[in-house]
């Protein structure tokens, strides 16, 4: 048994829960290396909080040792007294022993209740601090790497320690504490007998080999769990949420989704129950020998006090201190494992922002030209996203001019939206460059150049805000700008929504919150449109932005849209072509390549893809 267990804390491996790495005791004391990175982030977290947590704590482990030494006195001087009569010595040394004893007992409780304020205190500070270092890392890695899996179960896992660190935390500290406590009950028990030590230590080694196994194979079953517990968030999510509520009524998906959470939850606990049996059974099993060392030890000690050798006050001192040392050292032995599980928590913690993104800024930026002169230009440029073998765009050579509307054209999945996304950087060509003004786009400062651009997705997010912090999204250091915020609603034609509301600019949008408001699809279309006017840009860019506004409010809006952007350079993508004839050109593209680039009337005139796309819509007007 102990050989399996041996052999299982060394290398662990799991079978039907699919863990396909093997964690070794190699790999395990690697992970400590991780505490110190820890203990840094929670000295920067509060640097005074952490300093008295340890004060205290150094102080609280003296106070056992005294309790026991105190409490020894006490036994010793109430035998002298019964043995010596009440008239011929004096109880006020007893009194004074039980006063000690006492405040020591008020002070270890009053102690013990600031740290657990303090780690409560220190916790959420910490929990706090690494959940805002998740999103900001989040903000610096690729677009592509969000579209990757693997990505996201290593962002889960970060965010599943959020907590768990604070719970670190305490566990690191209180086994800091036992530690010298440890040190100064066992300095008592040296002086009785040093093998006592050696025996207590002994017998509870089974038990936290035990530990050490189980919590590697718990270990284990969560990390191979991540991707099963984010679908479960997934479908919690969608089948209680506002988003999804008509869908999931009109189609009675309520059902499927409870039918399919319920399949993987119950999964997991079998998998979770069945090793915590196990845990308890061998768990009870190896405890034994730490029981037959202590009563090993207490036999020591009654042979003692028999003897002579040994007063009543020695005895309870002593039984006393192993009964502490017995209780300590084994919670010591469990806590480092449970300290080693949690270091390898901490190296999935860690190893998220070791992700390097792709996209670096430049080192020594070129100034960004105002006005632009040239346009950007794309030379036989493609893109693959990550982990695909297909081409999204390949082949793309044009040249977007200053001042100049282009709009792209293409069926679903024809590459339009990549192409806009390479454009801002928020994916780099796997082959081929961007020029801006002759120079590559990868020279000038990011977010110098994200700055000079005001693009609207067509997934644009509907922010549950005031309607003034939906607006200002589009520049959020202008967020303050009150006067800014209402022109570019104006120019989207927001104003107009924002006049009707209760609470104008100060009015929450969407159901989610206290005194929300909801909107139709096309209203707030208009607001997240008003984003791409906060910015004072040199490029602006539409992604089908107004799909669901009918015929009529798309093209008020790109007429004004058109008179807005007289003076810059703009891309919009839309599959009405009265909106995309008022471009200067059009180019069409085909499973992410050009196959058509030219006017309106040029391409109607060539008779191509363009001119066949637009007869099949205008059929459908006729």
């Amino acid at each position: 048994m102990f050989k399996k267990i041996w052999g299982y804390i060394f290398k662990v491996k799991e079978g039907k829960d699919k863990v396909t790495e093997t964690l070794t005791i190699r790999e395990r004391l690697v992970a400590f290396k991780n505490l110190p990175l820890f203990f840094k982030l929670v000295w920067q977290t509060s640097p005074w909080l952490t300093f008295f947590n340890g004060f205290l704590r150094i102080s609280q482990s003296l106070l056992p040792v005294g309790l026991l030494y105190t409490g020894k006195l006490i036994i010793d001087q109430v035998v002298l007294l019964t043995r010596n009569g009440n008239e011929s010595l004096s109880h006020a040394h007893l009194w004074r022993l039980i006063a000690l004893e006492f405040g020591l007992v008020v002070t270890m409780t009053a102690l013990g209740k600031i740290i657990i304020f303090i780690d409560n205190s220190l916790g959420e500070l910490l929990t706090y601090r690494t959940s805002v270092m998740i999103m900001k890392k989040a903000a610096t890695l690729d677009l592509d790497q969000f579209e990757d899996a693997e990505f996201y179960d290593k962002l889960e896992r970060a965010r599943q320690q959020t907590n768990g660190r604070a719970a670190l935390l305490s566990q690191v500290f209180s086994q800091f504490q036992d530690v010298i406590t440890i040190g100064f009950l066992a300095g008592g028990l040296v002086l009785f007998n040093p093998w006592l030590i050696f025996v207590l230590l002994i017998s509870i080694i089974p038990s936290f080999l035990g530990e050490a196994y189980f919590n590697a194979k718990n270990y284990n079953l969560i990390r191979t769990q991540t991707h099963g517990r984010r679908e479960m968030e997934y479908i919690s999510f969608i089948g209680s949420s506002d988003e999804s509520a008509k869908e999931v009524r009109i189609f009675d998906l309520s059902d499927f989704f409870v039918s399919r959470f319920l399949k993987i939850s119950n999964r997991f606990y079998r998998a979770t129950r069945n090793l915590e049996m196990k845990r308890s059974v061998l768990g009870t099993i190896l405890s034994l020998p730490g029981s037959i060392g202590f009563y090993i030890a207490f036999i020591f000690i009654i042979k003692g006090v028999l003897s002579g050798t040994l007063s009543i006050g020695d005895l309870t001192f002593l039984i006393g201190s192993i009964r502490q040392l017995a209780g300590i050292s084994q919670n010591v032995m469990k806590r480092i494992s449970v300290v080693a599980k949690g270091a390898l928590y901490l190296r999935d913690f860690f190893d998220f922002f070791k992700i390097q993104p792709k996209i670096r800024p430049a080192k020594n930026p070129r100034p960004f030209p105002k006005p632009v002169k040239q346009g950007f230009t794309f030379e036989n440029v493609g893109f693959k996203y990550l982990n695909s073998n297909n081409w999204a765009n390949r082949y793309l050579n044009f040249t977007l001019h200053a001042g100049e509307k282009l709009a792209l054209v293409g069926e679903n999945g024809a590459g339009k939206t990549t192409l806009v996304k390479l454009l801002v950087r928020l994916y780099e060509p796997t082959e081929g460059r961007i020029l801006l003004d002759g120079h590559d786009l990868r020279e000038y400062d990011l977010a110098e150049l994200r700055g000079e651009i005001g693009i609207i997705f067509q997934d644009y997010l509907r922010y549950q805000m005031t309607t003034a912090e939906n607006i200002a999204m589009g520049n959020i250091k202008e967020k303050d700008n009150h006067e800014l915020i209402i022109n570019s609603a104006k120019k989207s034609l927001a104003n107009l929504i924002v006049e009707r509301f209760p609470g104008k600019y100060d009015q929450m949008l969407g159901r989610r919150f206290k005194n929300g408001v909801e909107l139709s699809g096309g209203e707030w279309q208009k607001i997240a449109l008003a984003r791409a006017y906060m910015r004072d840009a040199q490029l602006v860019i539409l992604d089908e932005p107004t799909a669901a506004l009918d015929a009529r409010a798309e093209y008020e809006v790109f007429e004004r849209f058109a008179e807005l952007t007289k003076d810059k350079a703009a891309m919009l993508i839309s599959h009405r072509f009265s909106t995309v004839r008022m471009a200067n050109r059009i180019l069409v593209l085909e499973k992410g390549e050009i196959i058509e680039l030219g006017s309106h009337e040029e391409l109607l005139a060539k008779g191509g893809r363009y001119a066949e796309l637009f007869q099949l819509q205008a059929m459908g007007y006729r």
